[in-house]
């Protein structure tokens, strides 16, 4: 019988404490060891200093003693390297028991503030689904989801997308080394910037970078040339006086070139160093699907991997710091230290530069293909929707919101497309109206972004939502909230009028004004989108507005939801029914929180 996520997730906790636990102890043995090591080496020093022992003899604890430190510090990053698994299965272990909230990503930065659907369906920020979804450890995989959840993907690009996602589902020793691997990289590494230094131009010509060289290797041997004849007596010392004033000059006439390489290249070299383990983690995977196969080959070009490129580069920049070591620099300045290690950057640059964002690209989409393998493999009862092409078209089975506890959440069925277009629901206040149109919106960006949906069955079209749930008014912008409501539908409408048929999610239209204009105005809104081609529902306290709607019919199909006054209390069952609802709760919920009415 299989494990369940959970047994997978507890399991893999328990290793990871487990090599926490092994490392802090070796951790402390190697600390005790390094203790007798330096012991012994005051021992020898002083065995030394009366002549009890050889001098040589330091050179065992001095050796012993630095091994050691290399060794004690590889243990500290396996240790944190296992306390970063130890975090993500307890992310996980949040997830599955609906404590996730305030754990997980909750940017709200990654859409613009107009987009027509994501605040209204609480896409970002704390508690949402983006927060839920995240697991990217870097800002070019937070970006690359956030995309797929603001826009659909075509039927072929889900497609795909399904597949690859499908493959990574089991692969959980894959997310925990990936959520393993580095530390920050979210607040580090910035992708963008790294594409500019790629692709950046400092202003110096190849004429000018080989003058640079030129200068650079055959100043110092002219230096070594001339102290070795002056010191023995040959030369005297003027020409060496002249070969240091050349060599002055030329640092002062490179620097510029110097500086600007330098102060370009500091900030990248620490974060591509960040990145290379990641990157390599994910060139040796072994894969079948065509998408990941198609990343992992942007990732590779020739016979050198992005990982084994950043290493060089990395390597590079180590070597170039060494100038800043004060016991080194005198010598870094006499051999041109500087200059041949920003020209050998600089020849990295040229070369690899420009792959640095299709690296990136790749890397992003690789992450957010991870992360939607992970709600996957964490819902198991989830199923992955049918895309069609044809006609609008949203049918499912058993529908529910993917942010509440499988425990809690209450499933509806939705069928949109052919006679049926639209949904006029009407019901009671805290019925369940909005919820539904929540439920059914979230479910149509997971289903295109590629990712599992809430229910038993699902089967749609390529949709563009368009949602008109929460709207607020602007005290800095002056506007109010009835004119953010019409600037939203002027939106969804424009977006109706696409190439993308529209599904658009319309709560309490207009109530922001008297009845007769609501209605007037709501049934305008409707006609529009239903003539542009859309799917979608409608959401409304007004009974009046339900009942002008019936000549529509089929296109436009009243349902409701309803509630029921026990002892004085009122209670909803959240199921969505045929027809007008017949019961207001308005007066009982007045009444019931005190007001005398």
């Amino acid at each position: 019988m299989a494990e369940t996520p959970r047994e997978v997730y507890v399991r893999g906790r328990e290793r990871c404490v487990g090599t926490v636990a092994a490392g802090e102890a070796r951790s402390i043995a190697i600390g005790r060891a390094r203790l007798a090591c330096f012991a012994l080496l005051v021992a020898a020093g002083w065995g030394a200093w009366v002549d009890a022992v050889p001098g040589a003899t330091m050179v065992i604890p001095i050796v012993g003693f630095v091994a050691l430190v290399f060794v004690h510090e590889r243990e500290h990053r396996r240790i944190d390297r296992a306390r970063r698994g130890v975090a993500h299965y307890d992310d996980g272990l949040a997830r599955l028991d609906g404590t996730w909230v305030g754990r997980g990503n909750a940017r709200t930065d990654l859409v613009a503030a107009d987009h027509p659907y994501a605040r209204d369906l609480d896409l970002f920020g704390r508690g949402s689904v983006f927060e839920l979804l995240c697991t990217a450890r870097t800002a070019a995989g937070e970006r690359t989801l956030a995309a797929w959840l603001s826009a659909p993907a075509d039927r072929e690009g889900l497609a795909q997308r399904r597949a690859a996602v499908e493959e990574l589902a089991p692969s959980v020793a894959l997310r925990e080394e990936l959520a393993s691997l580095g530390e920050a990289l979210r607040a580090e590494v910035d992708p963008e910037a790294l594409a500019r230094w790629g692709e950046a131009n400092l202003g110096v010509d190849a004429q000018m970078r080989s003058r640079i060289a030129v200068g650079a290797w055959v100043l110092p041997p002219c230096v070594a040339a001339t102290g070795a004849l002056w010191s023995t007596g040959v030369l005297p010392a003027w020409p060496l006086v002249v070969v240091l004033a050349l060599l002055f000059a030329f640092h002062r006439w490179a620097r510029p070139f110097t500086a600007a390489s330098t102060s370009a290249i500091e900030r990248p070299a620490r974060e591509l160093a960040t990145v290379a383990g990641l990157l390599a983690r994910l060139e040796s995977e072994v894969v079948a699907a065509p998408r990941l196969c198609a990343l992992q080959a942007a990732l590779v070009r020739g016979d050198a991997a992005a990982s084994r490129r950043i290493r060089a580069l990395c390597r590079l920049f180590e070597w170039l710091q060494v100038r800043q070591s004060q016991l080194l620099a005198i010598v870094a300045w006499l051999l041109c230290w500087t200059e041949h290690f920003t020209l050998a950057i600089e020849r990295w640059r040229q070369r690899s530069g420009g792959d640095i964002a299709r690296w990136f690209a790749a890397l992003g989409e690789l992450e957010a293909l991870a992360a939607l393998s992970a709600h996957a493999f964490e819902q198991p009862d989830d199923v992955w929707p049918e895309v069609i092409d044809g006609a609008p078209t949203l049918e499912a089975t058993a529908l529910a919101h993917p942010l509440l506890s499988r425990d809690i959440a209450v499933a509806n069925d939705v069928a949109l497309g052919g006679p049926t277009a639209a949904l006029m629901i009407s019901g009671s206040n805290m019925a369940g109206k909005s919820t539904y149109m929540r439920t059914v919106g979230v479910n149509v960006v997971l289903a295109l972004a590629g990712a599992k949906v809430c229910a038993v069955h699902m089967r749609l079209s390529v949709l563009q939502v368009a949602a008109s749930i929460r709207i607020e008014d602007s005290l800095r912008d002056g506007a109010s909230r009835f004119y953010a409501e019409i600037s939203r539908l002027k939106q969804v409408t424009v977006l109706a009028a696409g190439p993308t048929p529209v599904l658009f999610l319309l709560d309490e239209v207009l109530h922001g004004t008297n009845s007769h204009d609501r209605r007037v105005g709501a049934r305008a809104v409707l006609g529009l989108l239903l003539d542009a081609g859309a799917l979608g529902m409608m959401t409304t306290h007004d009974l009046a507005l339900a009942t002008d709607v019936e000549d529509l019919a089929p296109r436009v199909r009243n349902v409701h939801f309803c509630d029921t006054l026990r002892d004085d209390r009122l209670v909803f069952d959240h199921r969505l029914r045929e027809g007008i609802v017949e019961t207001s709760n308005a007066l009982a919920l007045m009444r019931a929180v005190g007001l005398r009415v």
